[in-house]
């Protein structure tokens, strides 16, 4: 699951997925950050930041945050904290498959998908009932499985999923929730 840091978000997707992964949200997380650093100092550290993701394995990216951390935290000691505190939340796509990462590091699919859905309700204006509504945006929300499920742009690729299930054991617990939430779906 992704999300924003949202307390109470977080505790209905452990109560509700009982078992899945949950990772923060990195577009979400830097916003946060922006709040807390000069405007003139925003794009250096935000490049610095992103290296974080631009890594190739999951070990490269927990020495690559470390390093990052580390430098960040003689001039600006809150990001450098806020980087240590979110480790896990920030990090959580490094316990999936290289392929998955830009899938699920944020959210922004669901948000194409919902501004999707928002620019086609627009174009009506005025619906006659909530019927009509759910019709429309049912028709969006299909237009998008069957391009997910047909054709090359598919959401996460049947070859990419079945990097999952050679895991096997050495698949973290919530790692294990989550392939079964995503096999199940």
């Amino acid at each position: 699951m992704i999300s924003d840091a949202d307390e109470g978000l977080k505790a209905a997707i452990g109560a509700v997925f009982i078992g899945a992964a949950w990772q923060r949200c990195r577009v979400h997380f830097l916003r946060n950050i922006l709040a807390r650093i000069p405007m003139g100092s925003a794009e250096m550290v935000l490049a610095a930041i992103r290296t974080i993701f631009a890594q190739p394995d999951a070990a490269a990216v927990r020495e690559q945050h470390a390093v990052i951390a580390d430098k960040l935290s003689h001039q600006f000691p809150i990001v450098a904290s806020m980087l240590n505190d979110a480790c896990e939340d920030v990090l959580a796509f490094a316990a999936f498959p290289v392929g998955h990462w830009r899938k699920i590091w944020s959210t922004n699919p669901l948000e194409r998908l919902n501004r999707e859905i928002k620019r086609r309700t627009d174009v009506v204006g005025i619906f006659p009932n909530e019927a009509a509504v759910m019709r429309l945006a049912g028709a969006v929300l299909l237009e998008a499985h069957d391009e997910w499920a047909i054709t090359d742009r598919r959401y996460l690729a049947e070859g990419s999923m079945a990097l999952l299930d050679r895991l096997g054991d050495d698949v973290p617990k919530e790692v294990d929730g989550a392939k079964n939430l995503l096999l199940a779906s």
